[in-house]
């Protein structure tokens, strides 16, 4: 494998799909109930969430594994890289939602900001199997829930 793909990882290529699949399933399960019940934040939104939250899990591990291994005796804390960016994107999230009369916009567009950023990271971090399982399975949310929500929801709950 070439050396700019290659990663330091505690966790091989099937237990970061089992880890990222298992938490876009739990995303699901808990907006499908939320898209039910007529809420804001819906399939595609919670599948992003807990997607991102998982790949954020994976990475500060992977980056605290890596730095203990390069550096034993480091006081360096990278988890505060990955600190500064979900800050910043809840803030930009946050500047995102908006609500309407009585809807509210803009969730999916902030819980997908979230995952850019994670994937980003990830990248940047030289975790190119995380970083590209994450959005393999974001475009995957992304795309055919789209379909789902259409099929089983109202037209009016859906986000252009």
């Amino acid at each position: 494998m070439p050396e700019v793909f290659a990663e330091p990882s505690t966790a091989g290529l099937s237990t970061m799909l089992a880890k990222l699949t298992a938490a876009t399933l739990a995303g699901l399960v808990i907006g499908f109930d939320r898209e039910l019940k007529g809420h804001a934040a819906g399939l595609r939104t919670h599948a992003l969430v807990a997607l991102a939250a998982a790949a954020t899990a994976i990475l500060a591990l992977e980056l605290h594994a890596e730095l203990l291994r390069l550096h034993p005796n480091t006081n360096a804390d990278p988890l505060r890289i990955l600190e500064g960016l979900v800050a910043a994107v809840g803030f930009l999230g946050g500047g995102i939602i908006m609500r309407s009369g009585g809807r509210v916009r803009g969730l999916t567009t902030a819980a997908n900001l979230w995952a850019c950023g994670i994937v980003g990271l990830s990248f940047g971090a030289g975790l190119w199997r995380l970083a590209l399982l994450t959005l393999a399975l974001a475009v995957v949310v992304l795309v055919l829930l789209r379909v789902v929500e259409r099929r089983l929801m109202p037209p009016e709950r859906h986000e252009p």
